[in-house]
């Protein structure tokens, strides 16, 4: 009987949210953002051909490969022009929530002009919204992209 009840039905709103936080002690960025569990399990297997699974914690290994491959290619920040390239710091599940950890060197990081490009989850729905929260020496700027918008601008 609950194959009956389709995945909107649980969260009918397809949303990820990124807060990204200039650290200018360790002068880089500080990423995490957020995703539905099975969401994120179904884009990457779509994507990967592979199972994915978060909860089997002998899918460790794999899901870290998985979870850097995707955030890596599916989220970028740019200063002054400039690619800063993300690294993977890892993830955790919060119940029906995975919160992707990544980091990025902040030499050079020029905070009037930033723009963040975001496709998390288009590759899944075209309903997507990604809110990202971008975080300068304590002030706080938020913005969203609706698919098929892929691009933020941010000035502090």
């Amino acid at each position: 009987m609950l194959a009956a009840f389709s995945k909107p039905a649980f969260h009918p709103f397809h949303v990820s949210a990124s807060e990204i936080e200039y650290n200018a002690k360790d002068n880089r960025l500080e990423i995490s953002s957020k995703l539905f569990t099975d969401d994120f399990e179904n884009v990457l297997a779509r994507i990967y051909k592979t199972k994915a699974d978060f909860s089997d914690k002998a899918f460790k290994p794999q899901m870290d490969a998985l979870v850097t491959r995707y955030i890596t290619t599916h989220l970028s920040v740019r200063s002054n022009g400039r690619i800063l390239p993300l690294k993977f710091f890892g993830w955790e599940i919060d119940h029906e929530a995975v919160y992707v950890y990544t980091i990025a060197d902040a030499a050079g990081f020029a905070p009037p002009k930033i723009t963040v490009e975001n496709t998390i989850l288009y590759d899944l729905f075209e309903d997507q919204m990604n809110i990202v929260h971008f975080i300068v020496n304590g002030k706080r700027k938020s913005d969203k992209l609706n698919y098929p918008d892929r691009k933020l601008q941010f000035s502090f």
